[in-house]
């Protein structure tokens, strides 16, 4: 069986126990070795086969996972978070399911989750936002032009942008299409690592916090009024609100 488990955005404790438990077990395990954390790999068995994906092609992956599990062995795919955001999973499942080979996934812990963790955040706090959108600047590779960071931006939502450090001045620039500049903003480098960095500031000023603090890589960029810290009261446990599970309270 070929197994596609979620490592985690960086914290070895945040793999799911499912995840640890099918890695203990599996024998063999390609890993995307420049982005996960590799002290995950002290969880695999003696004599377990560990190959670092990020030297190999697709088709190489796909070949050694599939000669070992028509083998009876068990493999791990570990991608880094979540695999199904910018894991690049589905490509590997049209060809397993091309050759007809049993495979599932594990979902995982994504760093735009450890992010919020680490900086105390709700991504949907009442009578701020109530929606949470997951992009990414275009680069290398490219982006639909209806979801342009500038036409997202218009909605003024929660938003966290990965994979877009390194173009930090073009990506200021469009956020500020939608968002005011004093929006407040946030630069998470490394989520839930060691050598975690958290930087708060504004939308304006995302370019000059990014480069005095070194970073134009693996991290997340935050943006939204939910950074304010201030929202209404949640309905769900106010006294004078009733659902399914708790009457109003009348007095």
């Amino acid at each position: 069986m070929i197994f596609f488990v979620g490592a985690g955005p960086g914290d070895v404790d945040l793999i799911t126990v499912k995840g640890r438990r099918i890695l203990e077990n599996a024998d063999l395990v390609i890993y995307a070795g420049s982005l996960i954390n590799t002290e995950l790999l002290r969880f695999t068995k003696e004599g377990a086969l560990l190959r670092n994906s990020a030297s190999m092609t697709l088709e190489e992956i796909i070949e050694a996972m599939t000669a070992a599990e028509k083998s009876g062995q068990i493999v791990v795919r570990l991608h880094t978070g979540d695999p199904s955001l910018y894991g690049a999973i589905r490509e590997q499942m049209e060809m397993l399911e091309a050759q007809k080979i049993p495979f599932a996934t594990v979902p995982g812990v994504s760093s735009f989750l450890a992010a919020a963790a680490s900086l105390h955040a709700e991504y949907t706090p009442p009578g701020v936002s109530q929606t949470l959108i997951l992009t990414r600047l275009e680069g290398r590779t490219p982006v639909p032009e209806k979801e342009d960071i500038g036409a997202l931006a218009a909605h003024q939502a929660s938003m966290a942008v990965f994979l877009s450090a390194g173009l930090i001045d073009e990506l200021c620039e469009k956020l500020q299409a939608g968002y005011d500049k004093d929006t407040p903003a946030a630069i998470v480098y490394k989520a839930s690592w060691p050598d975690e960095k958290m930087i708060r500031t504004t939308v304006a000023e995302l370019p000059e916090a990014a480069k005095s603090h070194g970073i134009s890589k693996t991290a997340l960029i935050l943006v939204g009024r939910f950074l304010d810290g201030e929202a209404a009261r949640s309905l769900l446990y106010d006294p004078a609100f009733s659902h399914g599970f708790r009457a109003a309270d009348k007095d």
